[in-house]
């Protein structure tokens, strides 16, 4: 249990980038594959959508317009727009001691390693149980938060969302590490150009990026780095850089022909 394996992917395309993390979750589960720790970002910019979100929030003329894509994520929660950030992902058996426990204990165990990473690059990071009051609705991922996500003087910083299939567990977050957390809202539908600019501000006000918060632009390797110890510092997992096998190559080109390519499955929900 305390041996992984750890990519540093390529930049890809939101299909790419879900059916890569789903592949390596269904090898997880089989036994094929060690726990895994992944980290990798996107190209072009995509919104992603959570597994239920109404496919209808995202504004797709608009998305095509800008060159940017739309995929559905396999976890829930609402749209990011990656882009500038430094993604991570981590799959690994449900009798995993990272995993036991509900969704909320597990995310609290992750956060650990995600806290102890940010202060290793010098940022002074929160994470806390989500209380009722907390609760917001809304189409933006970073403007609602969840169980342990992590914040930096009251702005979301890391926004993770989990899925928990048959025997295995998967968790993947967006740490933006610089740019306009704003331009999410022009992925987005909105009834007219005013009610677009109050989103855009309520996201300023509620999110952050690593640059704001550390004053200064970090290497995204730079980053991958300190999350591998703040791993290594939380649980004492030793890491064995790796890339997919073959197998999970072939079964994610299959993902992204049936299902992470698929309009209907956007829509769908």
């Amino acid at each position: 249990m305390r041996q992984w394996r750890l990519i540093y992917d390529s930049p890809a395309s939101g299909a790419h980038n879900m059916a890569k993390d789903d592949a390596i979750l269904e090898a997880v589960i089989a036994g094929e594959s060690l726990p895994t720790l992944r980290f990798y970002a996107w190209s072009p910019p995509c919104l992603s959508l959570g597994y239920a979100q109404a496919s209808e929030d995202a504004d797709q003329a608009r998305i095509e317009s800008f060159g940017w894509e739309v995929v559905r994520r396999p976890t829930g929660g609402k749209a990011i727009l990656h882009t500038d950030e430094l993604t991570y992902s981590v799959a690994m058996p449900l009798d995993h001691p990272l995993a036991t426990g509900d969704i909320v204990e597990s995310y609290r165990r992750i956060s650990q390693a995600l806290v102890t990473a940010l202060q290793f690059l010098g940022v002074d990071p929160h994470s806390e149980k989500m209380t009722h009051s907390d609760k917001q609705t809304g189409a933006v991922c970073f403007e609602t938060p969840s169980h342990y996500e992590i914040t930096v003087n009251g702005r979301k910083l890391i926004g993770s969302a989990q899925v928990r299939r048959k025997n295995g567990v998967l968790q993947h977050g967006s740490l933006p590490l610089s740019g306009d957390l704003g331009r999410i809202c022009d992925a987005l539908a909105y009834p007219d150009a005013i009610t677009r600019e109050q989103a855009k501000h309520k996201v300023y006000q509620r999110a952050i990026t690593l640059e704001e918060a550390l004053g200064r632009v970090i290497d995204w390797q730079i980053v991958a780095d300190a999350i591998v110890e703040g791993f290594r510092s939380a649980f004492d997992y030793a890491f064995v850089v790796d890339s997919l096998s073959l197998s999970e190559q072939r079964y994610a080109q299959d993902l992204i022909e049936g299902r992470y390519n698929s309009l209907e499955r956007i829509k769908g929900g």
